[in-house]
C-alpha cells in the first residue's frame, strides 16, 4: 500500500474520485449524488456556503463518516473506509480547521503520536530517531521548525507547519486542508501557500476548502463549488473570476419562506463605538435602532461572534464603549450584560446555551431568578408555572416544564432559550447561528419570533452564515472580515454578491 501512494506522486493521473456520494443524517439530506475528482499534483478548491457540505464530503473521504452510497477511488483503485486509520493507510490525511495536536507534547512527538518508532528496550521509544526523522521531513520541505519545542509555545501558523510534517510522516499523497487560513496572521497566509505550492510541485494532491476566495483564484488549479449538498460546478480556476463563483456558491432565490416584515425602526437603542477586545476584534462601530433587526455576515474567523462575546462581557474589551438607551454601560462579565437587559443566543446551545440534563423550567428561568423573587430561595411551583405560561406563548413542545431539555427538539431548544430572555426583559438581544442544526419548519419558526421581537421594539443583531437568511429577515447587514467591520448596507439595497465579496476579498 506505500508503494502505491509513493509511486503516484508524479504529478500525473487522477489522484481522486469520488462518484455519485450521498449522505443524510436523519432527515436532513447533506449531500445528494456528488461526484469530485481531483488530478494528481494539482490544488482542487473546494468552495460553497456554511452548510453546503464541503466538510461532510471531506470526512467522508478521510473515514470519518460512511456515505449512505457512493464509490472512492484512490489512485485509481476502489476502497471503502470505515474509520480514519483506514483512509490514512492509503494516503489520504485530513488537516481540521481546529488543528488536532497534543499541546503538551513536542512536535516529534505529535508528528509520530500513534506511530512511534519502538526502541531498544520493549515498550519504549526511540525519541531520538523521532526527532531526526521530522527534522528530515522539515528540512525536504525548508520548514524551519524544532522537533524538541512543545507545540504549546508555538505559533498558529508553526502549528499548520507541524500538522502538515505529521500528514507527510504518513506518507499522504491526498492532503486536505479545511479554513487552513482562518486563524493566521497575514505573512503566516503567505507561507502557508508557499508550503502548499512545494506540496503540489512534490507531486501531492491538495484539496483546499477556503471561503476566502482570493486565495483560491491565486492558488487553485481547479475550483469545485458545493450548494445545497450538491456539485453546481466544477472548472479551472483560469476560466473563472471572483465574481463567477460567487454567482455559483449564492445562486438561490428567496421565497416566501420568510415572513413579511412591516415594523419602522425608532431611535437609536444601542450604540457600540470602536469596539476592540483580546479576540481579535478592532475598532467595531455600528448602532442599532429600536425594533431593527441587523444581521451580520462574514467567514468563518472573520470575528462575528466574537464581537457577540466582548458586547456580553464574555471576552475583555480593551477599548471602545457600550451604549443602551443612552446610557453607556460598564460590562465586565456575562451577569453584568444581563443585568443592563442585553441577551446572548449563543451558536452552539447544547455546550453553551443550555444545561441538557436539567429541567426545561430550570433553563428558562435561570437569568432572571433576581427578577422573579427567587434569588436565595427558589419555589419549584411558581417556577413551573412561570416556565408553563411563557412556553405557551412561544409554542414550546415540551412534554412538561419538567422535562429534561435534551428531550426537546433542535427548534424548541432554540425557543427555549428565547423564553430565557424574554423572561429576563432583554431589550437588546444577540442572536448568533440562531437556526444552525434546526429543521425548515422550526426555521420559520424563529424568523416569526424574531419579527414579533422587533415589534415590541427589542433592538437585534442576528449573526448568520447564511446569505439567504440574512436577506430575507434583515434590514441591514454589517460585513466582517478579519476582525474587521467592512460594511454596512441597506438589505434591500445590496445583493448577496456584494456581501460575499467584501466578506471575501481583501481591499486594495
Amino acid at each position: 500500500m506505500t508503494g502505491t501512494v509513493e509511486s503516484n506522486r508524479s504529478g500525473t493521473g487522477v489522484a481522486l474520485r469520488m462518484t455519485g456520494i450521498s449522505k443524510s443524517f436523519g432527515p436532513v439530506q447533506a449531500l445528494s449524488d456528488v461526484s469530485f475528482t481531483v488530478q494528481a499534483g494539482t490544488v482542487h478548491a473546494l468552495v460553497g456556503e456554511n452548510g453546503a457540505g464541503k466538510s461532510t464530503l471531506m470526512k467522508i473521504l478521510a473515514g470519518v463518516y460512511r456515505p449512505d452510497k457512493g464509490e472512492i477511488e484512490i489512485h485509481e483503485k476502489p476502497y471503502t473506509f470505515d474509520k480514519p486509520e483506514q483512509a490514512l493507510t492509503v494516503g489520504v490525511s485530513m488537516i481540521y480547521q481546529d488543528l488536532d495536536l497534543a499541546e503538551h507534547l513536542t512536535v516529534a512527538e505529535n508528528v509520530f503520536l500513534g506511530n512511534e518508532p519502538a526502541g531498544i528496550l520493549p515498550f519504549t521509544v526511540d525519541y531520538k530517531a523521532m526527532a531526526n526523522r521530522t527534522a528530515e521531513l522539515a528540512q525536504s520541505f525548508n520548514f524551519d521548525i524544532d522537533p524538541t519545542a512543545e507545540v504549546s509555545q508555538l505559533s498558529t501558523g508553526d502549528c499548520q507547519v507541524v500538522a502538515i510534517i505529521k500528514a507527510l510522516a504518513r506518507k499522504a499523497s491526498i492532503i486536505v486542508m479545511d479554513e487552513p487560513t482562518s486563524s493566521l496572521a497575514e505573512t503566516e497566509v503567505e507561507r502557508l501557500f508557499e508550503i502548499v505550492r512545494r506540496l503540489r510541485k512534490s507531486g501531492i494532491s491538495v484539496v483546499y476548502i477556503s471561503h476566502r476566495l482570493e486565495e483560491i483564484i491565486g492558488l487553485a488549479d481547479e475550483v469545485t463549488v458545493l450548494r445545497d449538498g450538491e456539485v453546481v460546478h466544477s472548472e479551472s480556476v483560469t476560466r473563472l473570476d471572483i465574481g463567477q463563483i460567487v454567482r455559483y456558491m449564492v445562486g438561490r432565490e428567496l421565497t416566501e419562506f420568510f415572513p413579511a416584515r412591516d415594523v419602522k425602526p425608532g431611535d437609536i437603542r444601542v450604540k457600540i463605538n470602536n469596539l476592540s477586545s483580546d479576540s481579535r476584534i478592532r475598532d467595531i462601530s455600528f448602532d442599532i435602532r429600536s425594533g431593527e433587526i441587523v444581521g451580520m455576515a462574514g467567514l468563518v474567523g472573520a470575528g462575528r461572534t466574537e464581537v457577540a462575546r466582548a458586547i456580553f462581557g464574555v471576552d475583555r474589551k480593551l477599548s471602545g464603549s457600550i451604549v443602551l438607551d443612552n446610557e453607556e454601560l460598564s460590562i465586565n462579565s456575562p451577569a453584568d450584560a444581563i443585568s443592563h437587559g442585553i441577551a446572548f443566543l449563543t451558536e452552539d446551545r447544547k455546550r453553551t446555551g443550555l444545561c441538557l440534563g436539567l429541567a426545561c423550567s430550570w433553563n428558562v428561568t435561570i437569568a432572571s431568578l433576581g427578577l422573579l423573587g427567587m434569588k436565595r430561595i427558589i419555589n419549584p411551583a411558581r417556577e413551573n408555572e412561570i416556565a408553563a405560561d411563557i412556553g405557551a406563548q412561544l409554542s414550546i413542545k415540551w412534554l412538561s416544564p419538567q422535562a429534561p431539555v435534551d428531550s426537546l427538539s433542535g427548534g424548541n431548544q432554540q425557543k427555549l432559550l428565547i423564553a430565557r430572555w424574554l423572561l429576563a426583559k432583554s431589550k437588546f438581544m444577540i442572536f448568533d447561528e440562531p437556526t444552525r442544526g434546526i429543521d425548515v419548519g422550526a426555521k420559520k419558526e424563529v424568523y416569526s419570533l424574531l419579527n414579533r421581537l422587533a415589534e415590541e421594539g427589542k433592538a437585534i443583531l442576528f449573526i448568520s452564515s447564511e446569505l439567504p437568511e440574512l436577506f430575507g429577515i434583515t434590514d441591514r447587514i454589517l460585513v466582517m472580515r478579519r476582525g474587521r467591520l467592512v460594511g454596512n448596507l441597506k438589505t434591500v439595497e445590496t445583493t448577496q454578491e456584494e456581501v460575499m465579496h467584501l466578506a471575501a476579498v481583501e481591499a486594495n
